[in-house]
């Protein structure tokens, strides 16, 4: 049985993590050993780097080339350590976020050059390819509503990210959309903006061919 690797993409509070632990939970039902990870992140090298990324240190502002830089080393951490060898035992590897999210923050959101942007992410994975990519897509509005309920539901504090402003998270999201278009065989897109149980039940519909 030939490993499967799954990522979730979308912007903030789309819901990626609710529907990867449903997801998870719902495929050794079916036979499927699952391994769940997340970007940046995923590995003990990839949490530090996430600590830096989204909180980093003192007053400092990470630029944006160090932001792709650094998320692209937690990504190259990732494929070698996680997804590579989950792969190889047959797993179904199920990733919050993956490199698409490098082309739609720091290349559509930040606006760096596409090519570097790119670049950067050959180093990092290689010939490792999603077979399916799932992108769970909201209104920027319920985005900002849901961050908001969930800092003043957790006391979270803001990251990096979430101080970039309305007109970077609508960059994020146009390029999330002309990605999906890219490449409609391995994008599927989710009305994320629907009751927990419909989006996993269409999830569940989107990957019965790769199953």
């Amino acid at each position: 049985m030939s490993g499967l690797l799954i990522t979730f993409e979308g912007i903030e509070g789309c819901g990626k993590s609710t529907q990867i632990e449903r997801l998870a939970k719902q495929l050794p039902k079916v036979g499927r050993q699952v391994v769940t990870l997340r970007e940046p992140g995923g590995t003990p090298i990839g949490e530090a780097i996430r600590e830096v990324v989204k909180h980093p240190p003192g007053d400092a502002t990470i630029s944006p080339d160090a932001e792709l830089l650094l998320m692209n080393a937690s990504r190259a951490q990732l494929v070698q350590e996680a997804i590579r060898p989950a792969l190889a035992k047959g797993a179904v590897v199920l990733c919050d976020r993956f490199y698409d999210s490098s082309l739609a923050y720091q290349g559509f959101g930040r606006e760096l050059d596409m090519a570097k942007v790119q670049q950067a992410i050959d180093l990092a994975v290689g010939d490792t390819k999603p077979n399916l990519t799932l992108l769970l897509d909201i209104p920027l509005s319920v985005s900002q509503d849901r961050v908001s309920a969930r800092h003043e539901l957790t006391a979270e504090l803001q990251d990096q990210f979430d101080e970039s402003g309305a007109n970077f998270f609508k960059r994020v999201l146009d390029g999330f959309h002309t990605l999906a278009k890219a490449e409609p065989d391995r994008f599927q897109i989710i009305n994320g903006d629907q009751s927990l149980n419909n989006v996993t039940e269409e999830i569940w519909g989107s990957i019965q061919s790769h199953l």
